[in-house]
């Protein structure tokens, strides 16, 4: 009765995981026979005006070859597209321009239309088409546009798309009796491609049915190969084009007006971005006085950790084609204008009057680009100005009566201070390289300056099944004495099938720091891990897509020899026929570990007990108008009562397709928590609490698109964390704890965040934008607590609001257009 039982579970997790492959014996070899090699297409040039209005009704339309017969990606790799979706794709170009005409057949009651801002996909059908210039299978320039007519663009690598991109091109799209038609125009100043005659480009189409959510390209990209940019079809046609002068000037003017309880305060700001195209790889951009009031804000939460938190890059000068500076990990691009690098040493009656909480930023450039021959290089540049503090010293009058004695002096706290970034990655063989990265930052006078270098290495099987990646990182920062740090790390990976697997490990000495320019936590550690994972390729009986990933790691000290850290993990993620996604995992850490960094002190640890954590999380298809992201998580430690337990509920609902809102929702509570609150320098004791964490955050997102290139938008972010210490206890050098009955300072932690953005943004031309912002925020922090939700909301609004309203234009002049009007 057990063989039985357990062959019937045996047989039911099979079918279950692995399913019965839905696609037809037809569907296999009329796919067979469209997959076989990459497919060409030739362009054809045209002499008449081609306006961009979604009717193909040009001439040129009728006689252009026609692009047909996709293939689905996901989620049926390899499946071939209905006839009655049947998507027909024309390209033609003159002297200017490419030309893109698409016919998208489907049934137009059912095509959703959702409006969104730029770069946001929303619930929406979309077209899109992949250039890549020299063909080399290195990056991609994508194009989207959706049924509603919203742009969408990006960089794309085997590494990511990176959307923060903005290209200047055109689109329209009209919903017909037959489906929809997407037409585009882009000029070939926002491409790179080579001065050869007879150009020969990379293509790919591309097509999202949103309601079905497949995804479906022209050229077949196999999902079982873990690299996408070298599966593209072949452009040809296109001769005797010329690559055009490439300046972009940004000239923008701003307004801001403050107001807060100690008064108002109005700003003017103007300045330039310029985009210029040193030659048909390189590319300079650079910000003269550069602005970025309009930013979103920053999810502030309660640290009382030893590391600092680290931020979203914001600023679009630092997020738009960083794709080349982001090799290595070495780059935390929020160090440039940061908080200064210094405080001063003051005596008992010094004070400082207006520490500043960020460093203003002079100017900034960088260079990138990647040559025929495949070598990328990039050189980023920023400049930071010198930053004084003003130190007041109060004195008590020998003289009785008589006002105390204040004298003031100033004393600079950050330097003229110059940020640079070199990179240079060298591709071959379409899906490796080796990279060389350097980093430093150099302070005027007798402050730290920091060098930071890293050689990578990313090898690639010719299959695309196998990787070997690694890297050695070396840095120097001299200082008062001199430090000398590095790290290496080396990993092994099969990345394609349904089975695929990973190890890697590393070795990082105790003076590895690379904080002036990146970020970086801990150093003096060595680790070793490994992961194991299976996946379903194509949709089976119960699953669209399933994933199940079984992995370990372990983290030992290089001094003691002590573990930082050990766990095994199990994570299984699926997407149901519906489209529902289900996630669901746990962490055993089953061995007493040592945390070096918590008691802030040299040569000091405390003691992680044994942990179980598990979660849970579950999103619901997006095509619905109401639709959910939830989760839960609990962690339990062998420590007392010591526990942890939170949810999120973020409900959405798409009124119509111009309106939407989404409600947030989240609730942490850490039962026992352990945490370091002070050390009593008279009996050189380090300080713990044992303490009850709760931290609820609640926040409101919706937008209204008036059209495609009109959008306003709302944010607005509650948070409020506390800490109640219900005791206090005495570190031991073993790292454990003792009762402590005589500490008796006030350390508990009520801290409130309050931020509420409301915007109205206008791309008026190609690159132009018009941006309004009303924006209010307070933050709170104090040692007492209450623990009433809306008393707590009324003290952080009450005493500590700050109002901003902010007017930005910033207007593209393309060179070649301004050539044309004089």
């Amino acid at each position: 009765m057990t063989l039985k039982l357990a062959l019937f579970l045996a047989l039911l997790f099979h079918t279950i995981v692995f399913g019965q492959n839905i696609t037809s014996n037809d569907s296999i070899q009329k796919t067979s026979s469209i997959i076989q090699g990459k497919k060409k297409l030739k362009s054809l040039h045209t002499e008449g005006k081609i306006t961009i209005d979604g009717n193909l009704n040009e001439p040129i339309w009728a006689k252009a070859e026609k692009a047909s017969d996709f293939i689905m990606f996901q989620p049926d790799n390899g499946k071939p597209l209905s006839e009655d979706k049947r998507t027909e794709v024309k390209i033609a170009y003159d002297d200017e321009a490419i030309y893109i005409g698409a016919l998208l057949y489907d049934d137009p009651a059912k095509i959703l239309k959702e409006i969104t801002e730029r770069d946001n996909f929303g619930t929406c059908d979309f077209f899109g088409v992949f250039i890549n210039g020299y063909n080399d299978g290195q990056q991609d320039y994508r194009f989207f546009v959706s049924a509603a007519g919203t742009q969408m663009d990006c960089l794309a690598t085997d590494s990511g798309e990176d959307y923060s991109w903005d290209g200047i091109w055109h689109s329209n799209v009209t919903v017909t009796n037959f489906g929809w038609v997407a037409e585009m125009k882009i000029p070939y100043a926002a491409l790179r491609f080579s001065e050869k005659e007879k150009q020969t480009w990379g293509l790919n189409l591309f097509r999202e049915i949103r309601r079905d959510r497949q995804k479906y390209t022209w050229n077949f990209i196999n999902s079982k190969m873990g690299t996408f940019t070298q599966q593209s079809g072949v452009l040809e046609g296109i001769e005797n084009i010329k690559t055009p002068t490439r300046l972009f000037l940004m000239p923008y003017v701003s307004m801001y007006e403050n107001s807060n309880k100690n008064g108002n305060e109005t700003k003017f700001k103007a300045g330039l971005d310029v985009k210029y195209g040193i030659n048909d790889s390189f590319t300079l951009d650079a910000i003269l006085v550069p602005d970025f009031g309009q930013t979103a804000f920053d999810d502030v939460v309660l640290n009382l950790g030893p590391f600092e938190q680290q931020f979203n890059e914001n600023r679009p000068f630092f997020t738009e084609g960083t794709d080349l500076f982001n090799k290595g990990n070495l780059l935390y691009t929020r160090r440039i204008g940061s908080s200064p690098s210094t405080y001063p040493n003051l005596s008992d009656n010094e004070e400082v009057l207006d520490y500043p909480a960020n460093v203003n930023l002079l100017n900034a450039l960088k260079i990138s680009g990647r040559t025929s021959k495949g070598l990328g290089i990039g050189v980023l540049n920023a400049i930071t100005e010198k930053t004084d503090v003003t130190i007041q010293r109060t004195t008590t009058n020998p003289t009785p009566g008589e006002p105390d004695i204040i004298e003031r002096r100033k004393q600079t706290v950050e330097p003229l201070a110059n940020y640079n970034v070199l990179v240079l990655d060298q591709r071959f063989r379409k899906n490796s390289s080796v990279s060389l990265v350097n980093t430093s930052v150099v302070r005027n006078g007798h402050f730290r300056d920091a060098n930071v270098t890293g050689l990578l290495f990313d090898l690639n099987t010719k299959a695309n099944s196998y990787s070997l990646s690694g890297d050695f990182k070396y840095n120097y920062i001299h200082e008062k004495e001199n430090q000398n740090g590095y790290r290496a790390y080396l990993d092994f990976s099969k990345t394609s099938g349904k089975f695929r697997y990973s190890f890697n490990g590393s070795y990082v000495n105790d003076e590895f720091d690379i904080n002036d320019l990146g970020i970086n936590y801990i150093n003096n550690y060595h680790h070793v891990y490994n992961n194991i994972s299976y996946r379903i390729l194509n949709p089976n009986t119960f699953f669209n897509s399933f994933n199940v990933n079984l992995n370990s790691y372990a983290e030992m000290n290089n001094s003691t020899g002590r573990a930082q850290e050990a766990y095994f993990g199990l994570n299984v993620n699926t997407t149901g026929k519906k489209n529902d996604f289900v996630g669901a995992g746990f962490q055993l850490e089953p061995f007493v570990t040592y945390d070096f960094y918590q008691p802030m002190a040299q040569n000091r640890f405390v003691y992680n007990p044994r942990t179980f954590r598990s979660w849970l999380d579950i999103s619901s298809n997006y095509n619905r108008k109401l639709a959910l992201d939830t989760g839960m998580w609990f962690h339990i430690m062998d420590q007392d009562k010591r526990n942890t337990v939170g949810f999120y509920f973020n409900p959405r609902y798409r009124f119509s397709n111009k309106v939407l809102g989404i409600l947030g929702f989240e609730i942490d509570r850490r039962n026992d928590d352990k945490g370091r609150v002070d050390y009593d320098e008279a009996l050189n004791e380090i300080i713990f609490a044992n303490r009850n964490r709760n931290t609820i955050t609640t926040s409101l997102t919706g937008k209204y698109s008036i059209s495609p290139k009109m959008t306003v938008n709302l944010k607005a972010r509650y948070y409020w964390s506390y800490a109640e210490n219900l005791n206090f206890l005495t570190l031991t050098d073993n790292g454990y704890f003792e009762p402590n009955d005589t500490y008796g300072e006030n350390k508990n932690s009520n801290f409130k965040t309050w931020n509420f953005d409301l915007s109205y943004s206008w791309w008026v031309a190609p690159g132009s934008q018009l941006s309004v912002l009303y924006r209010n925020n307070a933050i709170h922090y104090e040692n007492s607590i209450t623990k009433k939700f809306i008393d707590n909301l009324d003290h952080t609004l009450a005493n500590n609001l700050n109002n901003t309203v902010s007017v930005s234009f910033r207007y593209c002049i393309d060179y070649n257009s301004a050539k044309n009007w004089l």
